[in-house]
C-alpha cells in the first residue's frame, strides 16, 4: 500500500513510498493520484523532465502558488528543501532527501519551500506542477546562502548563471518572500 507521511522537519511537505509489485519481467509502481493530495489544485498540471550530469546543482527555486511534486526515475540526487514561509511554524527549517530509481518514492513540495538538488550521478528528475508555466512565479534564493545552512556536503557543484545570480535570503525584496 502506498504510504504517504508528512515531513518531521517542514509543514506541508510530504514523502511518499510507493507499493511496489516485482515478478520475473519488473517492477510496477503506481507513482502519483491525484486523490492523495485532496487540498492541491491539480485542475492546471504540467508535467517536466531535467536531466543532469554528475556534480551539477540546481536550485534554490521556489514558488508562491504552485506545488511541485518530483520522482527521480534515474539516478541518485540530494534534494534539498528549506521553508522560506515567514508565517509556518517551521520557517527556515532545512530537509535534505536522498532519492534514487532503486529506493523510487515521491516527493510533494508545498508554494514557499525552497527545493532543489544535486546529481549525485547522471540522473533524471520528472515533476508535475500544479500551475501551468508563465515564470512570473518562478524565483530563486542563493544555494549556499549561509543564512539558510543548506547542507549541501559539496564542493564546486557546477550550477548555472541563472542560480548563480539568484541572492541572498535577506537580499530578497519583502514582496517576493513567502509568507
Amino acid at each position: 500500500m502506498t504510504e504517504i507521511t508528512e515531513s518531521r522537519l517542514i509543514s506541508g511537505v510530504h514523502h511518499v513510498r510507493f507499493e511496489t509489485f516485482t515478478d520475473d519481467r519488473g517492477v510496477f509502481r503506481e507513482t502519483f493520484r491525484m486523490e492523495w493530495f485532496p487540498y492541491v489544485d491539480w485542475s492546471c498540471m504540467q508535467s517536466n523532465r531535467s536531466d543532469s550530469e554528475a556534480n551539477v546543482l540546481r536550485g534554490l527555486h521556489f514558488h508562491h502558488h504552485q506545488f511541485d511534486y518530483w520522482l527521480n526515475p534515474r539516478g541518485k540526487i540530494r534534494v534539498a528543501l528549506c521553508d522560506l514561509r515567514s508565517s509556518s511554524g517551521t520557517f527556515k527549517s532545512v530537509e535534505i532527501v536522498q532519492m534514487s530509481a532503486d529506493s523510487m518514492r515521491g516527493l510533494l513540495i508545498p508554494p514557499g519551500v525552497a527545493h532543489g538538488f544535486f546529481a549525485l550521478t547522471e540522473a533524471t528528475v520528472t515533476y508535475l506542477v500544479s500551475k501551468y508555466y508563465d515564470g512570473t512565479d518562478e524565483h530563486g534564493v542563493a544555494w549556499d546562502d549561509p543564512e539558510l545552512g543548506v547542507p549541501w556536503g559539496v564542493d564546486d557543484p557546477l550550477v548555472s548563471t541563472r542560480d548563480v545570480d539568484n541572492k541572498r535570503y535577506r537580499d530578497l525584496e519583502h514582496d517576493l518572500r513567502p509568507r
